[in-house]
């Protein structure tokens, strides 16, 4: 009796449905069909050939840019990545073309005032300081700091000898003296670095302004008020630097008066 409860068959629980139909080879298509319909057709043989006895040389991808060639772009990428760091004279010649691009650019100031100028100075000392690294033990007036700040001295530099000639260029005498004094400000406020090699950029912001001032001041005869309120500031200009001296001397030539009548004058002020 076991043996029979034991061999009797089981009964499934859940019917299998059947197949479904199959779908028809029409309808299904593979991944690489979908690719070669949407690509163009592969010419045949004689096809090839006529279009390339009918075709003249492959046009370059490269195009003109006003009237320049631009040439391969990837070619130029490799050559900047392998491009060597560019020297203090490469340096120089490179900011000087883009302060020309941008006087081009920004030429209203000469009529609306200094205002311009100041703000362009302005931002080149607050590049400076910005490019100097403060996270060190040890003294961020180094050799190290001072090479991370070089490219943007050498900016500031050029900066007051370019804008200095476009002003001598259009005779803008008064506004050559006023630009001397403000770049004669904003340079005594870059930083002072620990070799005395390093601050030779300082100085030679010094020379230049001084020489723009003492050109300006050969072509051009100030009022009295003014003559004295610009020998007070170039006084204390003074204090930074002797370079402005020589520029002393000619605005008290200009006034008719010596060093000991000048000091009386401006304490009387």
């Amino acid at each position: 009796m076991a043996t029979a409860a034991a061999c009797q068959p089981r009964r499934a629980l859940v019917e299998i449905p059947a197949p479904q139909p199959k779908i028809e080879a029409g309808m299904r298509r593979s991944y690489l069909d979908i690719l070669r319909s949407r690509s163009p057709p592969s010419p045949t043989p004689r096809e090839k050939n006529t279009s390339t006895s009918n075709t003249g040389p492959a046009q370059s991808l490269d195009f003109a840019i006003d009237g320049e060639w631009s040439g391969n772009v990837a070619q130029c990428k490799k050559m900047d990545e392998s491009q060597a760091p560019m020297s203090e004279r490469q340096l120089v010649q490179f900011i000087r073309s883009l302060i020309l691009v941008e006087q081009r650019q920004e030429t209203r100031f000469l009529t609306s005032g200094l205002k311009y100028l100041q703000d362009d100075l302005q931002l080149k000392k607050t590049n400076v300081y910005r490019s100097i690294p403060y996270s060190r033990f040890g003294s961020n007036r180094d050799a190290h700091c001072y090479r991370k700040a070089y490219p943007h001295l050498v900016a500031f530099k050029v900066t007051c000898q370019e804008w200095g000639q476009v002003l001598l260029q259009n005779k803008e005498w008064d506004a050559v003296l006023e630009h001397t004094l403000l770049a004669w400000r904003y340079t005594s406020e870059l930083p002072q670095w620990d070799m005395a090699s390093h601050n030779t950029l300082r100085d030679r912001c010094y020379s230049i302004m001084a020489t723009h001032s003492l050109t300006a001041l050969q072509h051009h005869c100030p009022g009295l008020r003014r003559g004295h309120e610009l020998l007070r500031r170039m006084k204390m200009a003074q204090l930074h630097s002797q370079s402005i001296v020589p520029c002393i001397h000619e605005l008290q030539r200009i006034m008719g008066c010596d060093d000991n009548s000048m000091d009386l004058q401006l304490l009387e002020d």
